[in-house]
């Protein structure tokens, strides 16, 4: 199995996702150092301890990640669940990369349009790039192939394997679809700005669901979790394609 030196891996995850560009709630990129050299690669959603389990369990070099260990606000202790979470990376040689907005947003591997590949949403296009709204223009606008709010409705959870929450007749029309994954329910003021027949997001907080009856725009919540399990894979096996290394993608089921 071919290796590669963990910074060539930083180096081609840095170009790939630029986190330069956005302001965010922690530091993207390497977390914890490991191995100086990387063969195999696990992806998934959150470095919580039963994916760093699984890893180790595998042999594995490297995990990369949409929530890493590190947030704004943190006391900076490292007791409890961190401790545990480290300690395990550190005892067995395991780097940890971490990408939350950049990953969100990449235009081919971010969660986003991941996540509209998924649903089938055909993003809108914007002077060549898909159309955009919101802060850091972390959301996006597209059209959908169903013409109710229920067909889409439907068709998200068989495509999620998961209920979904929805505030919104089930016969309303829709055309105009805007989405932002995670917990993205501030967005969805901006969402009706932009002029969206339905948002589609992870979370769904008490305003939102008054917004969305008053302005007669739909809201589909589908769980943080599942609207997030996409851009991770898709970055972890861009890795093994472009370096012949190894990828496995390790789901850890969050109802949330």
């Amino acid at each position: 199995m071919p290796a590669i030196s963990r910074q060539m891996v930083s180096d081609q995850l840095d170009a790939w996702l630029q986190p330069h560009l956005f302001n965010d709630y922690g530091p993207n990129g390497l977390q914890v150092e490991g191995a100086a050299q990387v063969q195999h690669v696990v992806s998934g959603v959150t470095a919580s301890l039963a994916l760093i389990e699984q890893a180790a369990d595998m042999g594995a070099d490297a995990i990369f990640v949409h929530h890493g260990l590190f947030w704004r606000g943190q006391t900076g202790v490292v007791t409890g669940w961190m401790r545990k979470r480290l300690g395990l990376l550190v005892e067995r040689n395991i780097n940890l990369w971490a990408y939350h907005l950049p990953l969100d947003a990449h235009e081919t591997l971010g969660n986003n349009v991941q996540l509209a590949r998924v649903l089938g949403l055909t993003p809108d296009s914007q002077g060549g790039k898909a159309a955009r709204f919101g802060d850091q223009g972390l959301g996006w606008l597209g059209r959908t192939p169903h013409t109710t709010l229920g067909a889409l409705v439907d068709a998200t959870a068989a495509a999620l394997r998961r209920p979904v929450v929805v505030i919104g007749d089930a016969d309303k029309p829709i055309a105009k679809v805007a989405w932002c994954t995670g917990g993205a329910q501030s967005y969805f003021e901006q969402a009706i700005a932009a002029g969206a027949d339905v948002f589609i997001s992870g979370e769904l907080s008490e305003p939102q669901a008054h917004y969305a009856r008053e302005c007669d725009v739909a809201y589909i919540a589908c769980g943080h979790h599942a609207s997030e399990r996409y851009g991770a894979q898709a970055v972890g096996h861009a890795l093994a394609s472009q370096f012949g290394l190894q990828h496995t993608f390790v789901d850890i089921d969050n109802p949330a």
